[in-house]
């Protein structure tokens, strides 16, 4: 494909995404969603936050979003390449570093010093629509600052980045995959890494086409929400990463998880989960959206490692 044909692929995406978010209903892998819902959710979530700023909940919560940790997974995965074994991932979702910058300021120490094989960034860095977008992408370079990438700096959409993310986001050094693949070298070995556009509120057909791309070596996802979970797996996908929930951020006692902002593959609402031979894990999240709080959940980044295990 050359220079011409890529510049108009990406403005027909862009119209076609700016098409949606003008129109009265948002767009999932299951049809068209009538808008009203989302805004009487976030019409409940700012009378929430009203009511919390009258109490001492407040403070205490937005203690807890500042309490940010660094979660180390390893996982064992069949057909990962041997050069792939002990390959590391940073993967960050939802920083919403414009909402709450004060984010950023946790999580720079946090990350400081860290060397990885692979940036994957899955979502939602931007956070309120009126917001110049200086205000989420500044921060998250500062964030970025103190850790070592070796390869690939990879993003893709969530629901709340708008077209011009894209651009924000290359003068990082992060490329954004919207509906397509890479293929990631090491040591004469490659894996497959398919990134989508949102697909909770700007689904089209291109996202299932792209994770349904015949590629017969190992393949990783990075998907916005854990809403494509079940098409990757029966595409053969190993590894799929995500985020859009938060964990919750305002969770029950014990972690439970109260609304998931998932329409579909609900089971893929936090942490570690399986999709038939697919391991799947879903970020909580390093910021938090209104009310800037956290109950029984708790954000941050993962930090995970790949081994190779045995096909059965």
């Amino acid at each position: 494909m050359d220079g011409e044909q890529i510049r108009g692929s990406a403005e027909e995406w862009a119209a076609r995404r700016r098409a949606i978010a003008a129109s009265r209903s948002w767009s999932g892998p299951d049809g068209p969603r009538p808008r009203w819902h989302h805004g009487v959710f976030s019409l409940l979530l700012a009378l929430l936050g009203r009511m919390l700023r009258l109490t001492p909940w407040h403070r205490r919560g937005l203690r807890n979003a500042l309490d940010l940790q660094l979660t180390e997974l390893e996982f064992t995965l069949a057909g990962l390449p041997p050069a792939f074994d002990g390959y590391r991932i940073l993967h960050l979702s939802d920083t919403h570093l414009d909402i709450l910058p004060a984010v950023a300021d946790a999580a720079a120490p946090l990350l400081d010093g860290l060397e990885v094989d692979l940036l994957a960034l899955t979502g939602d860095v931007h956070g309120l629509r009126r917001h110049a977008l200086t205000l989420s992408v500044e921060p998250l370079a500062r964030v970025l600052n103190g850790v070592r990438v070796r390869g690939p700096r990879l993003a893709v959409l969530g629901n709340h980045d708008p077209v011009e993310m894209v651009e924000a986001l290359e003068r990082l050094g992060v490329e954004t995959l919207v509906n397509r693949s890479v293929t990631v070298q090491r040591e004469g070995q490659s894996v497959r890494v398919t990134g989508l556009d949102d697909v909770h509120n700007f689904y089209v057909p291109a996202a299932r086409a792209a994770l349904e791309e015949r590629h017969d070596g190992f393949r990783i996802a990075l998907v916005h929400s854990g809403e494509m979970a079940d098409h990757a797996a029966a595409a053969g996908v190993g590894l799929y990463l995500c985020g859009h929930t938060h964990g919750g951020q305002i969770c029950l006692p014990g972690g439970r998880i109260v609304f998931t902002q998932l329409v579909r593959c609900r089971h893929a609402a936090a942490g570690v989960w399986r999709q038939g031979e697919m391991i799947g894990y879903t970020s909580p999240g390093l910021g938090v959206s209104p009310p800037t709080v956290r109950f029984n959940s708790r954000g941050g980044a993962a930090l995970i490692t790949l081994r190779c295990g045995v096909r059965n």
